[in-house]
């Protein structure tokens, strides 16, 4: 396995809660649809990955495709930052582009029962922490009819891979240098969190 798939439950949760809009996947390869919808994961007392929570709105092909078949390809990505020669500070090393991305096989159920649930539960994991959380009462009368559009989804996690490749191959000096002048704040800190003990 190469060392850039080599990731824990932690990271996985770390990605999917901080760039939780992903694109989801179904249909089959030859009428595939796909959708970039935001999705909330739900975690199994060892912290892996066990479901995902979500909804779409119910005019969206990609309800059609899933009812027929529910099995779906999920694709998260990180933080993401090409890396210059420069920020090496190596003028014989070849530039490259860091980043973090998951893939993850699905099973779709599509529950109207659960449509607020799921809206509810992507409110807590956006709105919490906020001077003055929203919530869906201030929509009025208009949430009614909102609601009937859309349908709440859970996406069983039957298969899971990654790639996080963030310098894990550099040699110390060089990883240094690059944290050291790699603008993008955001991959840096992964870089780091994937390297610890090595800068």
């Amino acid at each position: 396995m190469s060392i850039f798939e080599q990731f824990a439950p932690e990271d996985v949760r770390a990605l999917i809660e901080a760039y939780p809009l992903a694109w989801v996947c179904g249909g089959g390869a030859a009428d595939m649809e796909a959708s970039l919808l935001p999705l909330v994961g739900v975690f199994g007392e060892d912290g892996t990955l066990v479901e995902l929570i979500g909804h779409m709105g119910r005019a969206n092909p990609l309800h059609a495709a899933l009812a027929a078949d529910p099995r779906a390809t999920i694709l998260f990505k990180g933080p993401d930052a090409y890396v210059s020669p420069e920020h090496a500070g190596l003028r014989n090393w070849g530039p490259t582009w860091n980043y973090a991305q998951l893939k993850i096989g699905a099973e779709i159920t599509f529950d109207a029962g659960f449509t607020e649930t799921s809206l509810q539960v992507l409110l807590d994991a956006v709105e919490t922490g906020r001077a003055q959380p929203w919530n869906a009462d201030e929509l009025g009368a208009r949430y009614e009819k909102m609601l009937a559009q859309i349908i709440g989804f859970r996406a069983r996690v039957t298969g899971l891979s990654g790639r996080f490749k963030l310098g894990q191959d550099e040699a110390p000096e060089t990883l240094q240098s690059i944290l050291g002048s790699l603008p993008d704040a955001a991959t840096a800190a992964w870089m780091r969190r994937f390297n610890p003990g090595r800068f």
